[in-house]
């Protein structure tokens, strides 16, 4: 899987899922509710995506997104 050829959208969605993990694993007891919903609305879309669909949308395609939008969380990209 060529890591430059995800659909943007599918892109931003799990790089929105890092994010809003992340947000959910320090957000105070009281104030994790609307991170919750936003965390299970990204996955909806990133799971339900139809580039899985495609000949490309292989289990290694999976964990090529997943590194892809990881690092970008970390570079701010």
């Amino acid at each position: 899987m060529d890591r430059d050829h995800f659909p943007e959208d599918l892109l931003e969605d799990q790089t929105a899922w890092y994010l809003t993990y992340d947000e959910l694993a320090f957000a105070p007891a009281g104030s994790r509710t609307s991170a919750r919903r936003r965390l299970l609305e990204l996955s909806r879309r990133v799971v339900g995506h139809p580039f899985w669909e495609t000949p490309a949308g292989t289990p290694a395609a999976r964990v090529a997104l997943k590194e892809v939008a990881r690092a970008r969380t970390k570079t701010g990209s």
